[in-house]
């Protein structure tokens, strides 16, 4: 299985920009699709983006759209995550996933096998 691991995360004002990334060892970050998730405290885990093996596709959560965008770099093993206009209810801990990549475009946590540790972010008001 993949290992992940989050940086990036921090504090932020709200209106500000953050960018996380994933770094991938262990297998090849090109066999996976790969998302990203986050839990805001006292709620349960949410879909964010999803991106395919190959970087072509992607899909959003409402709430982030036009404002997220996830990227990849196969070469480097690593996911990206811009983040712009940051709000409050942005806040959570961030978690990148691995799956199989014919998984497709999937938003379905239970598609995604390998998880970081996750990497917090707080926007401020």
């Amino acid at each position: 299985q993949v290992q992940l691991v989050e940086s990036g995360g921090g504090l932020v004002q709200a209106g500000g920009s953050l960018r996380l990334s994933c770094t991938a060892s262990g297998r090849t970050l090109s066999d996976y699709v790969m998302g990203w998730f986050r839990q805001a405290p006292g709620k349960e885990r949410e879909f964010v983006a999803t991106i395919t093996w190959d970087g072509d596709h992607t899909i959003y959560a409402a709430s982030v759209k036009g404002r997220f965008t996830i990227s990849r770099d196969n070469a480097e093993n690593t996911v990206y995550l811009q983040m712009k206009s940051l709000k409050p209810d942005d806040t959570g801990v961030y978690y990148c996933a691995g799956g199989h990549w014919a998984a497709g475009l999937t938003d379905d946590p239970a598609e995604f096998r390998s998880w970081g540790q996750g990497t917090q972010v707080t926007v401020s008001s």
